[in-house]
């Protein structure tokens, strides 16, 4: 198939092949129900039915639904921060998915989570990375060729996150995705558990960004060398910042600071030598946008070239060396970055519609294709939207 011969599309302003490196799936509700082991399941959340809003009942709290996560079709006056769950895209249907990928001119998309759950109690929390990448997994059963699922790993103690990792690679991921950081070990710091609860799955994005631990300790080089035996592709979801969902003075200015936040954990892995010492690794910073991976990969050199003999650098490669072989990123809109596609640091580039979240392309991904690549050699425009992220992501 060329690249002007796209599958599964009704669009007719498509006209490339696309993967989308960063698509969103937030299971029903009741799936808890069904997936948690029996003795569990009693603790799932569940949904009760309000006139202005539905709300999410768990653990004591009854929270109203919020439709961030969402909001596909729906954007500027229509955007609604909470409703009814009857409002939302039901983009948890494998049948409503396809089609809107159909209409959106989307080939294959990978799947980044809603789990696991926000909870304190440590059995329920672990039971519901294992529930939620078992069922993620079967939900892609209906096209492995189109869905392409992530598996989440927490990152409390290295043997739990093996015995995990097995768990998900055995089912068939070949992707799977970490905290921004290590956690603390009952999964959430302390300064953050009421926020992290509340936001869900806000603890397995970030970790402890606060905390005493660091992926560069020794201990989870065990980690690092198994992901890389198994070929897995590591990614780290925007989180290394939680945007302060509902508070409308600070939503905004957190929407940017959590995409340069992501440089954090990239750096942490660069400078201590992790993409040295397993040169197979691939990191992907989801979300994350990719405007700032040249400046981050020019200023970190630059930094080096100054400071390593003092801080007595171990790297016997320039930072932005790790960052061309071991580090790749996923954008929505971002000219800047695409511009910026042959400069050291930038080259690994993928784009997404982050469907069905409130920044989603979804449905004119095409359209917003043609504008940010305005000019862009058709070979470039294949390697980012299609080529990259089937290799990167084992698309079949």
């Amino acid at each position: 198939m060329t690249l002007n011969e796209p599958a599964h599309i009704t669009n007719p302003a498509a006209r490339y092949r696309v993967v989308d490196a960063d698509t969103h799936i937030d299971p029903p509700h009741e799936m808890w129900v069904e997936y948690l082991p029996a003795h569990l399941r009693e603790l799932a959340p569940r949904i009760e039915e309000g006139e202005d809003c539905d709300f999410v009942v768990f653990e004591g709290r009854r929270n109203p639904l919020r439709m961030i996560s969402n909001q596909a079709g729906r954007a500027g006056k229509d955007f609604k921060m909470v409703g009814k769950r009857s409002d939302m895209r039901a983009a948890w249907l494998p049948s409503q998915r396809l089609a809107d990928m159909d209409q959106d001119g989307i080939a294959a998309a990978v799947l980044f989570g809603g789990g696991p759950l926000g909870t304190t109690n440590p059995e329920l929390y672990i039971a519901s990375f294992e529930t939620y990448n078992r069922w993620v997994w079967d939900f892609c059963g209906v096209d492995r060729h189109r869905l392409v699922p992530v598996a989440y790993l927490p990152m409390r103690d290295v043997d739990e996150t093996l015995r995990l990792l097995r768990q998900a690679a055995k089912l068939g991921f070949r992707t799977a995705n970490i905290p921004a950081f290590p956690q603390a070990t009952d999964g959430f710091s302390t300064s953050s558990v009421v926020k992290a609860i509340e936001v869900g799955k806000g603890a397995a994005l970030t970790g402890d960004p606060s905390g005493g631990r660091s992926y560069a300790e020794p201990a989870f080089d065990r980690l690092w060398a198994e992901v890389s035996e198994l070929d897995i592709t590591l990614t780290i979801h925007l989180g290394a910042r939680i945007p302060r969902f509902g508070d409308k003075q600070h939503i905004l200015p957190d929407m940017v600071m959590s995409k340069f936040a992501m440089a954090e954990p990239i750096a942490i892995a660069i400078f201590n030598g992790i993409f040295q010492r397993f040169p197979k690794l691939r990191f992907v910073c989801v979300e994350s946008g990719v405007g700032w991976f040249a400046f981050a990969a020019e200023y970190m050199d630059r930094t080096w070239e100054k400071q390593r003999y003092w801080t007595e650098s171990k790297l016997t490669e320039k930072p932005s060396f790790y960052m061309d072989r071991n580090v790749f990123g996923s954008f929505i809109n971002d000219r800047l970055g695409i511009l910026n596609r042959n400069a050291p640091g930038g080259r690994n580039i993928m784009w997404s519609s982050d469907y069905p979240h409130s920044e989603t392309t979804f449905p004119r991904s095409h359209e917003v294709i043609a504008r940010d690549f305005d000019g862009v050699p058709e070979n470039d425009i294949r390697e980012i939207i299609y080529d990259r992220a089937r290799r990167i992501y084992c698309v079949n």
